[in-house]
């Protein structure tokens, strides 16, 4: 336990002191993502928070991680490393979806046939058990991908991402440690520390963003626990067997993952990419119906939790009746969420100085007297 309280102690503390200096040189660079018609933030904000996340989590896991005894965490920092500088080039310079579809593809492929993070088995969901060599690389290749996307998506407003982050990361750890599984149990506190660290500096009104380097290096280390958690915790020598490990790691995931996945298919069905930009997830919807950037990432929270209490009392019902409840449930709040109508809201834009030396392309509509537009949401 000593060794979890003094990894996550060092992630954050690497963080929070790195954080201001990545602050510092984005102001002097003007490395600042520009506000346009999608995004919330209504002046220049920094968007190199996954700086700061990245080196606390990444220099905790090295000094306490042995890799001899773990071997496959040497391929878990290779593909690390490839997201993180991946998200980092979509920071500064913006990355085609195809790039990085093909980069997160090439991280994916490190952790399967290198790490043997890979998903032989369904583990009872739907009926199946053990499946074909090709339909578990299919599969393993799905999961870590919509995993690593899905938060990035849910990045939308201050707080979210990183307090789904620190949940999930803190869930699973918790699991890993009472499991034995010490070396995963480091990885997934070395993050959560550091995006605790990060949180200090992200909570509304936010004074950074994680980026894409933040948020892909979440949803990387997330596809890393969850697999890991569903391929030992249903096994009978663990020492805290869980049953239908397959649901209730579905559960610890369910915010950004079935939001992911609803939107994805929204856009498919519409006729468009599943990386094309809208307004369609859950933290859209909430906003236009009044609340505010606190209150969403409460909300999000409260219902993850939920969902993970309602997985581990209903466990005995089986992997595939759990599983359909708790879409069935999501699906009604999904609902409820389309059937309250959203509130009319008055959108004032904010002048702002020097913008266009900032980004050439930015979409900001400078205003040179107080005019305000009311949109229908």
């Amino acid at each position: 336990m000593l060794d979890i309280l003094l990894t996550a102690s060092v992630s954050f503390i690497i963080s929070f002191l790195a954080i201001p200096a990545v602050l510092q040189i984005a102001e002097e660079k003007k490395l600042f993502d520009i506000p346009n018609e999608r995004k919330l933030h209504s002046s220049p904000v920094s968007s190199l928070g996954g700086v700061g996340i990245f080196g606390g989590f990444f220099l905790a896991s090295l000094l306490s991680i042995q890799v001899s005894l773990n071997p496959e965490f040497q391929y878990f920092f290779a593909a690390a490393v490839i997201i993180f500088f991946l998200g980092l080039k979509d920071d500064i310079l913006i990355l085609s979806a195809t790039k990085k579809i093909i980069g997160q593809v090439i991280a994916a492929s490190i952790l399967i046939h290198l790490g043997g993070i890979r998903l032989d088995s369904m583990h009872g969901l739907f009926g199946i058990d053990k499946v074909p060599e090709s339909f578990g690389l299919a599969l393993s290749y799905l999961t870590i991908i919509v995993v690593i996307n899905s938060f990035n998506l849910i990045d939308g407003v201050d707080g979210l991402a990183s307090s789904l982050g620190i949940f999930t990361t803190l869930v699973f750890g918790t699991y890993f440690v009472f499991a034995g599984e010490q070396a995963y149990a480091l990885m997934a506190f070395a993050l959560a520390g550091s995006l605790v660290a990060f949180l200090i500096f992200n909570h509304h009104p936010a004074k950074i963003f994680m980026g894409d380097s933040g948020s892909l290096m979440i949803g990387l280390v997330n596809s890393i626990l969850v697999i890991k958690f569903i391929n030992i915790a249903d096994q009978p020598f663990m020492t805290i067997p869980v049953e239908s490990a397959a649901a209730v790691g579905f559960s610890i995931l369910i915010v950004p993952l079935l939001d992911t996945l609803r939107v994805f298919s929204i856009r498919i069905y519409r006729g468009f990419s599943p990386f094309t930009p809208d307004r369609n997830h859950v933290h859209h919807l909430l906003l236009e119906r009044g609340f505010g950037h606190k209150a969403i990432t409460l909300i999000c929270l409260s219902v993850n939790a939920a969902f993970v209490a309602l997985a581990i009392v209903a466990r005995d019902m089986g992997p595939t009746k759990l599983f359909l409840m708790m879409l069935s449930l999501s699906f009604i709040g999904f609902g409820i969420l389309y059937y309250r109508k959203p509130r009319r809201t008055l959108i004032i834009a904010k002048s702002l100085n020097s913008v266009s030396e900032l980004k050439p392309a930015s979409k900001v509509v400078t205003l040179a007297k107080e005019t305000a537009a009311v949109e229908e949401k």
